[in-house]
């Protein structure tokens, strides 16, 4: 629920040294918590140089969005087409498509698949999310809040992300044995996975629409309404913050319930598809075992999460949902799908140290969550490495012109860079791709895509944190020089 449709908010004033959990703002260093871009202050200046900004604003209202609404799911069917249909290559991909008109490319990479959608499409997409709502619903946990809203709501959540993950992947392994004493098997669902890619296009944009119109309409709380800047914008970025149908989050729904556990669900079918036809590949159990590391570990700090941009300040649209729903299946799980028919065994040394080099990125990355949760919930009377934590106390103005206070971490691994946490994230998708060899781009499209998603994040974040804690940000930049890697960037 959200606390107060226009819950007053608390904390913070000089002098007060009393604050819960939600008065030091979503995240500590990132900034990505209770503010929006779209600062009231602002308004003014913008308003002077409207005849200057109009093309541009034509360019960021329509157009971006209107390409990348059109263009980016067929971008994504695109690599689905070479996985399934062209050996695991983009330059067959290319060879096959590049001399056909565009109608005709179309048909190419959508036609075969939607054509051949059926009832176990719809079996298992509409079984799958009846599952997930009924964990969602169900399942008991603890009781969390997220950050301060822009219009002063505080959202809770129950913490029952890593049971509903648990039940959900044993359920999956029950249900393998009940198939196979049956001489039957779960991984259709990877034979037949172009056809759920292409379906979830479709049903994706149906749901973006569906949440488009709720939140003009019947939205969940205040943190709603369209933006002014047209339909296509608002389509693109969405017209709530955060969504709830009949009690469900969709946001916590899309994020957590689908995209983060249909991508281990992937990973798994991937990896009984291999034994199933190679046996033991040392190849496939790397990318199987760092991938299922990592995701359980985001969902044991799954509460932190409801920190992040992602549920913090990203509306629920098209950027979000449909990404959730239709970019990360296809995307996220790629090393494991290109291995399934490329096997590589790389013998017990290498399949050592990429084990090794891989679960110590996904430490590092949890570590590093972590040091911010324990300075935020200590209100910074905690140890980093062994010391007192050096902070900086900004002070900041929400949009309802209260004051409020931020802690920014300057020390652990918060020392080292503003986004550190992003090197060992972008290496420990390395490890699990590597095992895929050099011979084809395609098992590499995951670390391109997620390289360019938090070095392009990290500019936006501090671009927000700067517009929010002013001379506070710049203080902070001056003891933390570097952005993402330390002494080069």
């Amino acid at each position: 629920m959200l606390n107060g449709e226009k819950m007053k908010q608390r904390g913070a004033n000089s002098g007060n040294s009393r604050r819960d959990s939600n008065g030091i703002a979503g995240i500590i260093s990132d900034g990505s918590g209770d503010y929006s871009d779209q600062r009231k202050q602002q308004d003014g200046g913008k308003r002077s140089r409207a005849g200057i900004s109009a093309p541009f604003s034509v360019i960021n209202n329509i157009i971006l969005p209107l390409l990348i609404v059109t263009l980016l799911p067929t971008g994504i069917m695109m690599i689905v087409y070479s996985s399934t249909d062209c050996d695991g290559s983009l330059s067959t991909m290319i060879s096959r498509i590049q001399n056909k008109t565009l109608y005709d490319i179309y048909m190419e990479l959508w036609g075969n698949y939607l054509s051949g959608i059926s009832f176990f499409t719809f079996a298992v997409v509409f079984g799958y999310y009846i599952w997930a709502i009924l964990c969602t619903r169900m399942i008991p946990g603890k009781i969390v809040k997220g950050p301060l809203t822009p219009m002063g709501n505080i959202p809770e959540y129950v913490d029952n992300g890593l049971s509903c993950y648990i039940i959900t992947m044993a359920g999956l392994i029950i249900l393998t044995v009940i198939l196979k004493l049956n001489n039957l098997t779960p991984t259709i669902v990877i034979d037949q996975f172009g056809e759920l890619a292409a379906f979830m296009h479709i049903y994706s944009f149906i749901v973006v629409f569906f949440l488009y119109i709720k939140g003009i309409y019947s939205p969940s709380s205040s943190d709603s309404g369209k933006t002014g800047k047209g339909f296509m914008f608002d389509y693109y970025w969405g017209t709530e913050l955060y969504p709830r149908v009949y009690g469900v989050d969709i946001k916590v729904l899309t994020n957590c319930r689908f995209a983060l556990t249909v991508w281990p669900i992937l990973v798994y079918l991937c990896a009984i598809k291999s034994y199933e036809l190679h046996g033991f590949v040392d190849s496939m159990m790397i990318t199987t075992v760092l991938q299922l590391f990592y995701i359980t570990k985001f969902f044991y700090w799954e509460a932190g999460y409801y920190g992040t941009m992602d549920i913090s300040q990203d509306r629920a649209g098209f950027y979000i949902i449909w990404g959730c729903m239709s970019l990360v299946p296809p995307l996220y799980p790629l090393a494991s799908y290109y291995l399934v028919n490329h096997p590589v065994r790389i013998g017990p040394v290498w399949t050592t140290v990429i084990l090794v080099v891989g679960i110590a990125s996904t430490t590092v990355n949890y570590l590093a969550d972590h040091q911010k949760q324990i300075v935020r919930k200590t209100n910074g009377n905690c140890k980093i490495w062994g010391r007192n934590p050096d902070i900086i106390r900004a002070k900041y103005r929400t949009e309802s012109g209260n004051t409020r206070e931020s802690i920014l971490l300057t020390s652990g691994w918060w020392g080292l860079s503003r986004h550190f946490h992003y090197v060992p994230e972008i290496l420990l998708a390395f490890c699990w791709t590597v095992p895929a060899g050099f011979e084809n781009l395609l098992p590499y499209m995951y670390i391109i895509f997620l390289t360019v998603l938090l070095v392009h994040r990290s500019f936006r974040d501090e671009k927000k944190c700067s517009t929010k804690y002013g001379e506070y940000w710049q203080k902070y930049c001056l003891k933390v020089k570097y952005r993402i890697i330390p002494y080069v960037f």
